[in-house]
C-alpha cells in the first residue's frame, strides 16, 4: 500500500504495481500545507480521492475519512463513506479507531463498503493520546491493541493498519488475526506495508520531520529544487528556449508577416503626424 493524493502520484504509484493506493489525509500536509490531519474536511478527501481514481487503473483505491466525518455516530460513519464512495470513487475506505469504532464499522461494512480500520497510533487523535508517539511499549497497551484489533476484524474489518507498534507485537497481533495487517513503523511481519509516497521518495522540504520508520528510496525534493534552478539560470542567461524548444515559420510566410507588420508601422505613424 502506498498513499497518492492526486492523479500524478496515483499513475506513478499504479504503474509500478502498487496494489493499494491510499488516499490518506496525510495529503492535508503535505498537498495543502496544514499543520495536522485535523484540519482537512470530507469534501477535500472527496476532491482528492476523485482526482486519483482518474489516473488508477488497477490499484484498489481507499478513501481515508477525515477527523469529524465518522465519529459521531455509526450513521455519519456510514453517510460519509458512501459519499467516499459515489464522489470519490473509491473502491474502500479506512478509518481510525478500535473496539470504540467497532459499530461504526459494522455499519459501514452492512453497506457493502470494505473498511480498513487503523489502530496503534491514530495521528487524528493526537492529542488524545500525547503526540506522534510509539504505542504498544508496555503490556497493557500492547494487549490494548490486540483487543482493538480483534474487535475491528470482528466488526467486519477487511485490514488493518497498525502504526508505531513495536515489531514484535504487530507480529503477534498479525498471527492471531484472519485479515491482513498493514504496517506502518510496525515491523515487517505485519502482511503488507504502507508509507506516505512524498516521505519514501524524498519529495519533502528540509525542515519537515521524516519519522523513523520511514526509508527514502529517491531524492525527489533535491532533484527538483535543482532543475527549478537549471530553468531559471537558462531563463536569465537566453539559453533557454533554444531552437529545438520553439516552432518553425516558413520564410516567405515570415517575410509576409514582416512586411505587413512594416506597413502597420508605417500606418500608424502618418497617424499620429
Amino acid at each position: 500500500m502506498l498513499t497518492a493524493h492526486d492523479a500524478t502520484s496515483a499513475l506513478a504509484a499504479d504503474t509500478a504495481g502498487i496494489e493499494l493506493i491510499l488516499v490518506g489525509d496525510s495529503l492535508s500536509m503535505v498537498s495543502l500545507g496544514l499543520e495536522s490531519t485535523i484540519g482537512v474536511t470530507l469534501d477535500t478527501m472527496i476532491l482528492h480521492c476523485r482526482s486519483v481514481s482518474r489516473a488508477a487503473r488497477s490499484s484498489f483505491i481507499i478513501g481515508d475519512l477525515p477527523f469529524g466525518s465518522y465519529e459521531a455516530s455509526p450513521s455519519q460513519a456510514a453517510v460519509s463513506a458512501i459519499r467516499m464512495m459515489k464522489e470519490g470513487r473509491s473502491h474502500g475506505i479506512k478509518l481510525e479507531g478500535g473496539e470504540e469504532m467497532a459499530s461504526a464499522i459494522a455499519r459501514v461494512s452492512q453497506a457493502g463498503i470494505p473498511v480498513f480500520a487503523h489502530i496503534g497510533l491514530t495521528p487524528q487523535r493526537q492529542h488524545a493520546i500525547g503526540g506522534f508517539r510509539a504505542q504498544g511499549r508496555s503490556s497493557s497497551s500492547a494487549l490494548k491493541i490486540l483487543q482493538d484489533a480483534l474487535a475491528v476484524e470482528k466488526a467486519g474489518a477487511v485490514a488493518v493498519v497498525l502504526e508505531a507498534v513495536p515489531a514484535e507485537i504487530a507480529s503477534i497481533i498479525t498471527q492471531k488475526l484472519r485479515i491482513p495487517t498493514i504496517g506502518i513503523g510496525s515491523g515487517n511481519g505485519c502482511s503488507g506495508q504502507v508509507l506516505v509516497q512524498s516521505d519514501m521518495i524524498g519529495n519533502s522540504p528540509p525542515d519537515r520531520h521524516i519519522p523513523r520508520f520511514v526509508k527514502q528510496y529517491g531524492n525527489v525534493w533535491e532533484e527538483t529544487r535543482d532543475a527549478i534552478r537549471r530553468f531559471r539560470a537558462e531563463v536569465k542567461s537566453r539559453e533557454f528556449p533554444d531552437f529545438k524548444h520553439t516552432y518553425l515559420i516558413k520564410s516567405d510566410e515570415l517575410n509576409d508577416f514582416k512586411q505587413i507588420a512594416q506597413e502597420e508601422d508605417n500606418e500608424a505613424r502618418e497617424t499620429e503626424e
